[in-house]
């Protein structure tokens, strides 16, 4: 029953929250002008700025949408990494996340990956699969109308649309999205974004709203961190908040906070020389850690002790990225000190059970 409900919460952020749906990628077919259409076409309106106006680029703030009419509506977005023309989105509702990429370029807006279940920091600015999905599209004036990639059509109904939210009232261009079982509209403000989504069916209606922006707030995770205890051959674990500015490098972030020292620590696993090379999540499902050769030239460690450092740093990285596997290298090469060697594809295993945590 948790897992579906999950599935439920998972799939809600995917397709409701602003689209970016798993489907076949977008036409390619250019927007409808309102000129073109079979029927009368609404008044057309001047066009209201550039797709850049409505989806500014921005790093380190927190929007908070209000939700109404389901309990997976409220949500927080997060700006985990930027470019010049790219923002990755964390989606957060309190049971699930997710990220989104959204490219803001040559008169369109795109949302170009999307993926669920994402618990762990990664840049992926530079992926894209089949979610491509057009958000909004110059000219921005009503009736600009374009094809989705599932038959769906999505329309510029309206450019100076009064829209209220428990933020504010604003004036917002507004885009309906019509399906075979509902339609989506999603408004959006001058230099503030998305401000609005808003998707009635069947007599009933889910909204969410934006409530706060919140300005120079970092995006904070708890990152449980592994321990070894000589004296009494056990590993301990300490739960630490680490804050992740947008951009910020995330093995950086991990290295620094894993040489901390903590009260009640029992013993250190990076020494203070110890450099994470590259650390990623590969498509094998397994966690790929390279480290520098201080991390085994100033690790002083007798055989036993260096088998449970080993398994604090599987345990430690495998955690964070949700994993059970953990190829560990130095340097580039295979790991390799005077009392254990790693064979080409052999990894280390998370093994929690037995932790204990330090108060």
């Amino acid at each position: 029953m948790k897992k579906r409900s999950l599935s439920i919460c998972l799939a809600f952020l995917l397709i409701f929250i602003s689209g970016c749906n798993f489907h076949p990628s977008e036409s390619t077919s250019q927007p409808t002008s309102p000129a073109s259409s079979e029927t009368s076409p609404p008044t057309p309106s001047p066009a209201a700025g550039t797709v850049q106006d409505y989806f500014p680029i921005r790093e380190n703030v927190r929007y908070v949408y209000q939700g109404e009419g389901n309990e997976y509506a409220s949500y927080d977005m997060y700006i985990d990494y930027t470019d010049n023309t790219h923002v990755q989105q964390r989606i957060k509702n309190g049971a699930t996340e997710a990220i989104k990429i959204i490219e803001v370029d040559k008169g369109s807006v795109k949302c170009v990956f999307s993926q669920g279940e994402i618990y762990y920091r990664e840049n992926f600015l530079d992926k894209t699969n089949n979610a491509q999905e057009v958000l909004l599209m110059e000219p921005i004036e009503i009736g600009t109308t374009w094809t989705l990639g599932d038959g769906r059509t999505r329309t510029i109904t309206g450019v100076s649309v009064k829209v209220n939210t428990p933020s504010g009232s604003y004036t917002a261009v507004s885009v309906e999205t019509k399906s075979v079982s509902g339609t989506t509209t999603d408004y959006y403000a001058k230099n503030i974004g998305l401000i609005k989504t808003v998707y009635a069916a069947d007599n009933s209606e889910i909204s969410s709203s934006l409530s706060e922006i919140q300005e120079n707030v970092p995006f904070v995770q708890t990152v449980r961190f592994f321990y070894p205890n000589v004296n009494d051959g056990k590993l301990y674990y300490k739960d630490q908040e680490i804050s992740f500015k947008t951009n910020d490098i995330t093995r950086e972030v991990l290295e620094t906070a894993y040489k901390q020292q903590i009260a009640g620590q029992p013993g250190r696993v990076f020494s203070d020389n110890t450099k994470i090379n590259s650390l990623y999540l590969n498509q094998d499902g397994m966690v790929y850690l390279d480290l520098s050769q201080a991390f085994v030239s100033e690790m002083n460690a007798g055989s036993g002790y260096e088998a449970m450092i080993l398994q604090c740093v599987a345990n430690t990285f495998g955690t964070y990225y949700g994993v059970e596997k953990v190829i560990l290298t130095i340097d580039g090469n295979l790991y390799e000190s005077g009392h254990i060697k790693l064979n080409k594809g052999e990894y280390l295993s998370v093994q929690t059970d037995g932790s204990t945590a330090i108060s």
